[in-house]
């Protein structure tokens, strides 16, 4: 397996310059690791006890099953700290806290790589090969054309969505960070200017714990969908296959609402821009709903042609919202009452990426590996300017750079190439469509022209005034 499961960007000027790069002392790495093996007795000892009756009865009707020559039995309780050996492999120095094995003190050789300038974006990207889940942090710059990964982070869980957050509990100041939903029903909150991190800033959640005497608190299955609210920043919004969306106050890191009028799993989540709280959700049950999140009300809710893979607000009218399903669909409503606007079978298979971007550009992707333009001008059936099948493979995620909307990245399963940055303006119908009258591309223009005025080049002979 070597797969993009999700992406999202981050805006300029927002990471820090010189990320902070953790050294774990000695103590430290103990406490982890003895954190994490109590952590794992805990799950093997409810499995154990699920399991227990099964082996009990298995045991009791092959009484003599012959002899463990090798004590396979047991083989597993030899050591009772499965972590027994790993604290030396860390050796550090009581003066410096530092790896006396480590004798090359060379400076890194990409120190310039390692500056996040202001005119960079960052792209996270949850990535998955065989075994190995990790968030993978990389650095775009649109003016260099460089694209690159920064740092990574190693996950505990196959990753399923991505939201980047300011919000920072700890501090009064806007933070860097990004949530993450995973297979497991905790959503953990890493901060992305901390380099070598070995845990989350803090998680939402918790599973229940016989021996903690612990209660559940938060989801009961995976996290399939998330949603910062922008505008009230301590707000998230989270969406499952236990068929509930909570609302998670950051502060305290507590759900504080519950929404459950779900039939399946809940796949989709956007605030509204302007109204901030309403929620569009979109679940596996085929409905989409909009919930207004403040008087906890159902306001509205319509029947899609299949399962919601995606929800969008149409950034350019927020009257209007846009729909994908498993099916290949793709479906405009006008959210002031019942009407569905227009249906169109965009796709073979599911929609999975869904972005709008200037005013009428509307972006597609989906597992048939392929890409498409809609153009959105007029509120009746959209118009497919360009449509491109992609060397990703089976397409499983699209992010508009929310600095440029004409740059997007996506993210497919192709074990070879997974991972791609797509500048919209390199195609012809795209540019003669939505950037004759788009300032920000006359501006471009105007900045190439006088890079070009600015060059050294050698003056040609005029031509004489006979000729």
């Amino acid at each position: 397996m070597n797969v993009i499961s999700c992406a999202t960007w981050v805006k300029r000027g927002v990471a820090a310059a010189v990320p902070e790069k953790v050294e774990l002392k000695a103590d430290e790495l103990e406490k982890i690791i003895r954190e994490t093996q109590s952590v794992l007795e805990d799950q093997d000892s409810d499995e154990e006890a699920t399991t227990s009756q099964t082996d009990a009865k298995k045991t009791e009707k092959f009484p003599e099953a012959g002899v463990d020559e090798y004590n396979f039995q047991g083989y597993d309780d030899e050591c009772g700290n499965m972590y027994c050996a790993i604290s030396s492999l860390a050796s550090f120095d009581g003066t410096n806290g530092k790896d006396p094995f480590i004798t090359n003190d060379d400076e890194d050789s990409e120190e310039e790589d390692d500056i996040i300038k202001p005119d960079d974006n960052l792209v996270l990207v949850g990535h998955v090969e065989n075994d190995a889940s990790i968030l993978e942090v990389f650095v775009h710059n649109e003016r260099e054309g460089s694209f690159y990964c920064h740092h990574d982070i190693l996950l505990p869980s196959f990753p399923l969505c991505i939201e980047w957050l300011n919000y920072d509990s700890a501090d009064i100041k806007p933070g860097n960070l990004c949530a993450i939903g995973n297979m497991t029903p905790i959503i953990e909150i890493w901060d992305l200017d901390l380099i070598d991190c070995l845990e989350p800033a803090y998680k939402l959640g918790c599973k229940p714990n016989k021996k903690k005497r612990q209660k559940r608190v938060g989801h009961r299955d995976a996290v399939l969908d998330i949603a910062w609210n922008q505008n009230y920043t301590h707000v998230l919004a989270s969406g499952s296959v236990d068929e509930t969306v909570l609302l998670w106050d950051l502060e305290t890191c507590k759900p504080v609402t519950k929404l459950d009028l779900f039939n399946e799993k809940v796949q989709a989540l956007k605030w509204h821009p302007e109204e901030t709280h309403r929620l569009l959700t979109g679940c596996a049950d085929k409905l989409i709903r909009i919930f207004d999140c403040k008087e906890e009300i159902l306001v509205r809710n319509w029947k899609a042609s299949g399962e919601v893979e995606r929800v969008l607000w149409d950034s350019n009218d927020p009257n209007y919202c846009i729909v994908s399903t498993n099916n290949g669909y793709i479906e405009y409503y006008d959210v002031r009452g019942d009407k569905l606007v227009w249906q169109i079978k965009a796709h073979e298979k599911e929609v999975t990426g869904l972005c709008t971007s200037c005013r009428g550009l509307l972006v597609s992707c989906s597992n048939d590996g392929v890409m498409k333009i809609w153009d959105l001008l007029k509120h009746t059936t959209p118009t497919l300017l360009w449509e491109q099948s992609n060397s990703l493979g089976a397409i499983q995620c699209l992010a508009v750079n929310p600095n440029n909307q004409f740059i997007f990245v996506a993210g497919g399963d192709n074990k070879a190439h997974n991972l791609q940055v797509i500048d919209l303006r390199e195609i012809p119908i795209v540019r003669q469509n939505f950037m004759a009258g788009n300032s920000e591309f006359k501006q471009k223009l105007v900045d190439v022209t006088n890079d070009i005025e600015d060059m050294e080049i050698e003056s040609l002979p005029s031509p004489s005034a006979s000729s």
